[in-house]
């Protein structure tokens, strides 16, 4: 009971804080969050890793497949699932750390063909994973349209998908999180060019490439690096 409370509580916070960002007009209108999509909650309090174990608040011991980092404290805990895998994501406090920056200010120009171009001149290239991917995701999409749906043959081709998506979705993300920790590493000011990426995205000629290369997520990376 003391468990589904604490979820409430987090519920409530996120609801507040998605109202705020919608009267701010940052984003639009929240909307009720569908069941078995994107499925995840946060749990703070006493939390303490040990090895390849953690201890959750309300839950109480939990064994990862992963070592977890030694001397930690994390402030909170957020639980997803990602297809038919669980992860487990820590927030911690920690002292920013200076380096010695090679170029004060670097511009970084974004396109379809390479992920990024820098005034510096070095060039980035796009993983493009889902283009990379996209037979084996057309052709498993083939197979399970004649299956019954929500029979034991359709739900196995649902998880077969669900894993690829997700194997496209980290390839995009590691290849982001590379480029924007090196762009904070070793650049105090980036200028990045004001890209209408939700005009781009109804464009159907450029939408798949568009979204591929990952703009909106590159953005959002640089600003929380920075």
């Amino acid at each position: 009971m003391k468990f589904l409370s604490a979820l409430r509580m987090d519920a409530l916070r996120y609801l507040s804080l998605a109202w705020k960002r919608c009267f701010n007009k940052v984003s639009g209108v929240p909307q009720f969050k569908k069941k078995g999509k994107d499925d995840s909650f946060t749990l703070d309090g006493s939390i303490s890793v040990c090895f390849n174990r953690i201890k959750l608040p309300r839950i109480g011991w939990i064994k990862t497949y992963e070592i977890l980092p030694d001397n930690i404290i994390p402030k909170s805990v957020t639980i997803s699932r990602k297809a038919d895998r669980w992860f487990i994501s820590f927030k911690i406090e920690k002292e920013p750390s200076i380096t010695e920056k090679s170029v004060d200010v670097v511009g970084v120009d974004l396109g379809v063909k390479s992920l990024a171009t820098l005034s510096t001149g070095e060039v980035f290239v796009g993983a493009k994973s889902y283009k990379k991917l996209e037979a084996k995701l057309s052709r498993l999409q083939y197979l399970n349209r004649h299956q019954v749906k929500f029979s034991h043959n359709w739900k196995k081709a649902q998880l077969k998908i669900a894993r690829l998506h997700t194997k496209v979705a980290n390839i995009r993300k590691d290849t982001l999180h590379k480029l924007t920790t090196y762009l904070a590493k070793n650049h105090s000011q980036i200028v990045i060019e004001d890209l209408n990426v939700s005009g781009m995205m109804a464009n159907h000629k450029l939408a798949k490439a568009v979204a591929d290369m990952g703009f909106y997520e590159f953005r959002r990376q640089a600003r929380v690096q920075v």
